[in-house]
């Protein structure tokens, strides 16, 4: 089944590249069709995941590279958890939601789809990864897609943003393999289920500098700072839906990465660095948001308060307790819809009044009031009002946090009071006020596939804000064994 899941979209994606050229337009019925069986698939996966049953569920492995008498083997092996069925879920829905809000691009119709398909493989091989190098090649595949879609089919300086991208991404991919490959070679195996059982004691270099490389490969892609300058750039030049995948899945790579792989296989370094981790989280989330109070352009906004909002992740993750990592699992997931559908919105406001200056635009919500409603919960969301989703992971983080790290819980606390006055700033100067006439023509979500999107991610939003068991009983299944050996090795 988690095969099927990860080859789904790589088929569709070889599908649509043996269409004759006449029927381009259908590329993006096959791109919806592949993706909507693969998130039909992570659903599937979600429900069959038994939080009762100890370990990696739905195994699927084999011996892909044999390397005779040196006593070792990288394997083809896939698996779930309840750290990665939520992220499996999540890839797929946003999958289908950037499908959806690319229905109406028209350049190069049959390249765009087929990548976009690719990038989805790309990031489900991530999060179903249980061998150190097949991990690392599934975190170098999203680069080539991702590079293409925005310096092709991006907007602005598109070239110097995915060279950006991919430059900082490749600097930290480059540190990570060095500590994977020391770990593999010390341990005598690059599985990460025999490698967590076992963490190692000593290697050919300092267990701590392995720590950093590997660790400088997650915050990259997290980001925090002061490695984050790339995002903003990448989101503002980015199309919609490569904004989407970006926001909800690429950057929770980096906090996956450090719960499954820095934590349980190096918990002593974990628990050695931890108040630098939580002094880190914090200043980026006072900095993100002091940053996206300064901004002018829609789409910088909401990067920027990605940074922010990662900063959770990171803190969550320092607190090294079951409740604190529950919470930065938690805040990913919720991130992710709440982010997808900020962009979404973002990139529904750009098409219709190409421009996303704040200063531009104002009384919309005359114009298009269901886009001016449904960005008002994303954004309410967003700030963590309760009964929605963004409430209950970042509640759960500070109650994780606030022992361990009072000093950076408390800065991370009045994060959520900028957070606020950002969100009600950019709805109060884009939705509210008189009706501009110089918008008089504009029209609302009136498409199928633009409420469709729309529809998933609030969906998502409201039955975790209300029911949030529905995910955190699958979460803890997951943390409490990492928890346990952090505690351990501590």
């Amino acid at each position: 089944m988690l095969t099927a899941f990860l080859l789904l979209p790589i088929a569709g994606a070889l599908v649509i590249a043996l269409l004759p050229r006449d029927r381009a337009a259908d590329a993006r019925w096959v791109a919806l069709i592949a993706s909507g069986l693969a998130f039909a698939l992570s659903i599937l996966i979600f429900v069959r995941f038994d939080p009762d049953e100890a370990g990696y569920q739905m195994v699927d492995r084999f011996n892909w590279i044999r390397a005779g008498d040196a006593g070792f083997s990288v394997q083809y092996v896939l698996g779930v958890d309840g750290l990665s069925t939520p992220m499996v879920l999540l890839t797929g829905l946003l999958s289908v939601a950037a499908v959806l809000v690319s229905f109406n691009v028209t350049l190069r119709t049959k390249e765009y789809f087929a990548w976009l398909l690719v990038l989805e493989t790309a990031v489900a091989g991530v999060f179903l990864s249980l061998d150190l190098i097949q991990f690392f090649l599934f975190w170098e595949l999203e680069l080539i897609p991702m590079y293409l879609l925005i310096s092709i089919w991006g907007s602005g300086r598109k070239e110097y943003s995915a060279m950006k991208f991919l430059l900082y991404t490749i600097a930290g991919s480059a540190l990570m393999l060095v500590g994977f490959l020391v770990l593999g070679f010390t341990a005598g195996t690059f599985d990460i289920a025999k490698l967590t059982a076992s963490p190692p004691t000593e290697a050919a270099i300092p267990l701590a500098a392995i720590f950093w490389f590997i660790m400088a490969a997650f915050l990259v892609k997290l980001p925090v700072f002061p490695v984050h300058t790339w995002l903003p750039d990448a989101h503002t030049d980015a199309p919609t839906a490569v904004s989407v995948m970006l926001a909800g899945v690429l950057l929770k790579m980096g906090g996956y990465g450090i719960l499954r792989i820095v934590l349980p296989i190096l918990p002593q370094q974990a628990h050695d660095f931890r108040v630098l981790l939580a002094g880190i989280a914090g200043f980026s989330v006072i900095y993100g948001a002091l940053i996206t109070l300064r901004q002018r352009d829609l789409k910088r906004l909401v990067a920027y308060s990605s940074v922010s909002h990662m900063g959770y992740v990171l803190l969550g993750i320092a607190a090294l307790g079951p409740v604190g990592l529950s919470g930065a699992a938690l805040q990913m997931f919720t991130h992710g819809t709440i982010t997808g559908l900020l962009f979404i919105m973002v990139g529904l406001v750009y098409d219709r009044a190409h421009t996303r200056q704040i200063s531009e635009l104002s009384g919309l919500m005359h114009r298009m009031p269901l886009i001016g409603v449904v960005m008002v919960v994303a954004g309410l969301a967003a700030l963590g009002l309760p009964g929605l989703s963004g409430f209950v992971a970042e509640v759960t983080v500070f109650l994780g946090s606030l022992g361990p790290h009072p000093a950076a819980t408390i800065f991370a606390v009045f994060g959520v009071v900028l957070a606020a006055g950002y969100i009600l700033w950019t709805v109060q100067r884009v939705f509210t006020g008189p009706p501009n006439e110089r918008w008089a023509d504009l029209t609302d979500a009136n498409q199928w596939w633009e409420r469709t999107a729309m529809g998933g991610m609030l969906v998502a939003i409201f039955v975790v804000g209300i029911y949030p068991r529905v995910l955190t009983d699958v979460i803890q299944s997951g943390i409490d064994p990492i928890a346990a050996i952090v505690q351990r090795g501590g």
